[in-house]
């Protein structure tokens, strides 16, 4: 059926174009357009994607995300009264409607056994477990003043990511990569590693594209053996007859979508294109041994060995060519008992790489347009858990985290939390308002930057109220 005549549809005056008609035939149809921009060489993402709104002062980022929610008390939220009323009941008023993950909220006082001192020009109180950090305070941005609404962690994980408790939301990587496109067609634009005792525990949905097109959705690349699976053709098969098998899968694809307009059709051989393209540049890509000695021992990395190190280089390839947004899970930070012991191996494992890759970064010229986020779910609780002294519960009143370039005003300390570290009390920074700012940062109004969903202009923000906070951009 080309066109519909006007007895067809009594009552309509004039023909009537059929829907599909129109998606075949017209020039400007949905599965043209979107095929066109995918096979188009070297057309990037950013084509179809939404404009930023102003000037960005950014256009990449880097995610350190530490999974299982660090200690802001033992790390970088100092609070000697704290350590004065160790051992003592909080006060009343502390509590009142206050809901605990897994300890009675009555629970005794814990001080911090780990010393803090000042450093930089910015005097933030850094602890002694972060040594590598307190060299570069005088270039991040610290935020004690966190909140979020979930204290469990799948959900606070999910919400940190997406903005929303709920599964099937997109992830702010995928955002990223909706709003800006990506800079290397040879490479996605959104890039995942994981490292630490176990995969996040919010699962896939910390990087998933949700309703997005699945083009957004974060990969997750591998730092042993290949990076990403079935990268080797096998054997029997070479270069020639996979390009031969790959033209005739995407022609049959580039059929259905001219015929029906679903753009997973587009995506699907954006896929198979890309991961084409992915075996020449990935190998080379994961491959840290031509990096020079004093970068490897700056990070404390070694080649052949996994480790949040290395991950923190591959992030720093990865951005220098082109990838809009590298996020690395390290998801080993749960501590309700051996605190002092694994917070000291922890540290130990990802101090000294993430103060490198800001460096690293700075003295490439990369730091000015790139933002490095590092922090976790939520915080910890001010009282012990279980009956020793060596264990925190869950905490989502107050917790910190640090940022680094792009735009981020250096050598700042923003927020306060109470004496006890319990609540925020100063510029209470929510979740929401976090992703208003990173958004802002990478050109875009975080109430304008949507997505049409379900007859809904969806948001990474959601419908409640978010703000930027202008107090810590340069």
């Amino acid at each position: 059926m080309a066109m519909c005549n006007q007895h067809e549809y009594a009552g309509l005056p004039g023909p009537v174009v059929a829907r599909r008609w129109f998606l075949q035939q017209c020039g400007v149809g949905l599965g043209a357009a979107a095929l066109g921009q995918l096979l188009g060489g070297t057309a990037s993402a950013a084509q179809t994607s939404p404009l930023p709104h102003f000037a960005p002062r950014a256009k990449r980022v880097i995610y350190l995300f530490m999974a299982g929610a660090p200690s802001h008390l033992e790390l970088l939220d100092y609070k000697p009264e704290l350590v004065k009323f160790d051992g003592t009941l909080p006060p009343a008023e502390l509590l009142k409607n206050y809901r605990a993950a897994f300890i009675d909220p009555n629970s005794r006082l814990l001080g911090s056994r780990f010393n803090f001192a000042q450093h930089g020009q910015s005097g933030a109180h850094i602890s002694e477990l972060l040594p590598h950090l307190a060299g570069i305070v005088d270039d991040i941005t610290i935020v004690k003043s966190m909140s979020t609404d979930a204290f469990n962690h799948a959900p606070a994980q999910v919400l940190m990511s997406t903005g929303s408790q709920q599964f099937g939301r997109p992830s702010f990587g995928s955002w990223c990569s909706y709003g800006l496109g990506s800079e290397n067609k040879d490479l996605p634009a959104f890039i995942v590693f994981s490292s630490g005792s176990k995969g996040p525990s919010g699962g896939s949905a910390v990087w998933s594209s949700g309703f997005l097109p699945t083009v957004h959705d974060g990969v997750l690349f591998r730092t042993t053996g290949e990076p990403v699976l079935y990268l080797t053709n096998p054997p029997g098969i070479d270069t020639t007859a996979q390009r031969d098998t790959l033209d005739v899968v995407s022609e049959l694809n580039a059929k259905q979508l001219n015929a029906v307009g679903d753009p997973e059709i587009a995506t699907r051989i954006n896929s198979f294109e890309l991961a084409f393209r992915m075996q020449a540049s990935a190998p080379d890509l994961m491959d840290i041994s031509n990096e020079p000695q004093h970068v490897l021992d700056m990070y404390g990395a070694q080649p052949d060995a996994p480790s949040f190190a290395k991950n923190c280089i591959l992030a720093r390839r990865l951005v220098e060519r082109g990838v809009r947004f590298v996020q690395l899970f390290h998801e080993a930070w749960d501590q309700h008992g051996n605190l002092r012991n694994d917070l000291k191996k922890n540290c130990k494992d990802t101090d000294q790489a993430s103060a490198a890759l800001v460096k690293d970064l700075k003295q490439r010229g990369l730091l000015e347009d790139t933002i490095v986020i590092w922090g976790g779910e939520f915080g910890r609780t001010p009282m012990v858990q279980g009956d020793g002294d060596d264990g925190r519960d869950h905490h989502p009143n107050a917790f910190t985290m640090w940022m680094a370039g792009g735009g981020f005003k250096p050598g700042t300390v923003y927020g306060e939390s109470d004496d006890f570290g319990f609540n925020a009390v100063k510029d209470k920074m929510h979740v929401r308002d976090l992703h208003a700012t990173l958004l802002h940062q990478l050109g875009f109004d975080h109430e304008k930057f949507t997505y049409r969903f379900q007859g809904l202009d969806a948001r990474l923000t959601g419908v409640e109220k978010a703000r930027v906070v202008q107090n810590i951009l340069a």
